[in-house]
């Protein structure tokens, strides 16, 4: 996994103070890491448009701009004059070659987008979003410098964004890149150096990216064992057991050792999975909420989750009373953003909508961990959140394919099946994130077909 940073100004700082680079040494390191990637993945290309902002990261632009005059035909767009004494310097060095800038950004292979980069913190005039639509529809390659511009920090959208097909980030990830709303936007995200190595200029943050190889699925090394030492899931079920079913055959094939069914008897169950009205006293863990219902007896809720055992809560159970009388425990909650706010709202910490928090997914994700940090949160979307004990992480690996019903039951069963096998709660939903997410991932087959049953087929390639 990898660091994310919110800001990465003080990281910058060090870099002067510690290890005496200068600002315009990091920039050129910035500006050749950039036309490092150009010249590698698109040498047969001809044309390259650069569009320049007035700040740093225009100043960025310009000095690429140098560095790949002569390899490229270079049409440098200047939309401001530099403001900054780095970018006026840049542009000097600049025009000494013999560049011309245009006085309009015209169609290339290649459109570099140096606006604004991470420093956006205010809409942008009717000029700029003109220029952003005009770059928008240009068919050429779109490689956004740093950042795309129109997506700040916090990973929020202004009216009007770069549509890049690549974002190279400079020296660190850039937390705001990894927000839901800017998963449309970013493209292939790419990390340039700056002149030092990365453990160098990071240091350590309580915001971690989630990487394909930190998946770890629960082999079995050990001989000597049999069913008991996989565990045990109990899940409930209520109204509509069919999510509850998939749970827990999505529980079944990723490990656990039993799996049993509480609650009335289905007829015709899958052969693997057993069935019991109370819960089985040799359960190591507990999912409920799927397919529950809103009309599930209290008191008979009450008696099955009293229990001092781990638990993965999804959907319905949240907007039951016996919520509340839960959210002491030590467990897994697994809303998705609709649910999120209802439970930020029953908890008195937000009354928001769906709209605010997925503007302020990180915002909201660290205020219900600050006040709940024995509760591991999984904040479902197109960049899950997860969260504990103020550690966050952020699996990007999600897709589209995913916006099915039932792919939030195969995550349930997933935390599930982890947690009976004894994995922490922390621990239990990264690795259900990532198995869901990547065996999803390998399915081989159109983006709309996509089945629950696939994704529990493909544990098995993992």
């Amino acid at each position: 996994m990898q660091n994310l940073f919110y800001e990465v100004d003080s990281l910058d700082q060090q870099c002067y103070e510690k290890y005496h680079l200068s600002e315009d040494i990091l920039m050129e390191h910035a500006a050749n890491g950039i036309a490092s990637y150009i010249k590698k993945n698109y040498s047969d290309l001809n044309s390259i448009l650069i569009v320049c902002g007035a700040g740093n990261n225009g100043a960025d632009g310009i000095t690429l701009a140098r560095l790949l005059y002569k390899h490229f035909e270079i049409k440098l767009y200047l939309h401001q004059e530099p403001t900054t004494k780095l970018g006026k310097l840049q542009l000097q060095r600049a025009l000494a070659l013999g560049l011309k800038p245009l006085t309009t950004p015209q169609e290339s292979d290649i459109i570099v987008d140096a606006l604004f980069g991470s420093g956006l913190n205010r809409e942008m005039d009717q000029d700029t979003t003109s220029l952003l639509e005009q770059l928008n529809i240009f068919k050429g390659i779109k490689i956004a410098c740093d950042m795309p511009s129109g997506l700040n920090k916090d990973g929020h959208l202004f009216k009007h964004t770069f549509m890049a097909d690549a974002t190279l980030t400079m020296g660190a990830l850039k937390r705001g890149l990894y927000s839901d709303k800017a998963k449309e936007n970013v493209g292939e995200i790419h990390q340039l150096d700056l002149g030092l190595a990365r453990e160098l200029y990071e240091k350590e943050s309580n915001w971690k990216l989630l990487d394909i190889r930190d998946l770890k699925p629960p082999f079995r090394n050990k001989k000597n064992t049999h069913k008991g030492s996989f565990g045990h899931l109990s899940v409930i079920h209520g109204e509509k057991e069919g999510a509850a079913i998939m749970a827990a055959l999505c529980a079944n094939a990723y490990g656990t050792g039993l799996l049993t069914l509480v609650g009335e008897k289905i007829p015709s169950l899958d052969y693997t999975l057993m069935q019991d009205e109370k819960l089985p006293l040799n359960t190591t863990a507990i999912a409920c909420g799927m397919g529950l219902g809103k009309h599930f007896q209290r008191d008979r809720l009450s008696s099955l989750l009293c229990h001092e055992i781990p638990m993965v809560l999804d959907a319905d159970i949240f907007y039951h009373g016996i919520f509340l009388d839960l959210i002491h425990k030590q467990m897994i909650i697994t809303p998705h953003p609709k649910e999120f706010v209802h439970i930020l709202k029953v908890l008195n910490l937000a009354d928001i909508s769906v709209t605010e928090l997925q503007d302020k997914r990180f915002e909201y994700a660290e205020l219900f961990t600050l006040k709940f940090p024995h509760i591991t949160l999984v904040l479902k979307g197109a960049n899950t959140i997860i969260s504990s004990d103020n550690k966050f992480y952020i699996n990007p690996h999600g897709t589209a394919t995913l916006a099915k019903g039932g792919s939030g039951d195969i995550l349930t069963g997933l935390c599930g099946s982890l947690l009976a096998q004894g994995y922490s709660c922390l621990e239990a939903a990264i690795q259900a994130s990532l198995a869901q997410t990547i065996s999803a991932s390998n399915v081989n087959k159109n983006s709309y077909s996509l089945t629950p049953k696939d994704i529990i087929e493909g544990f098995s390639c993992l």
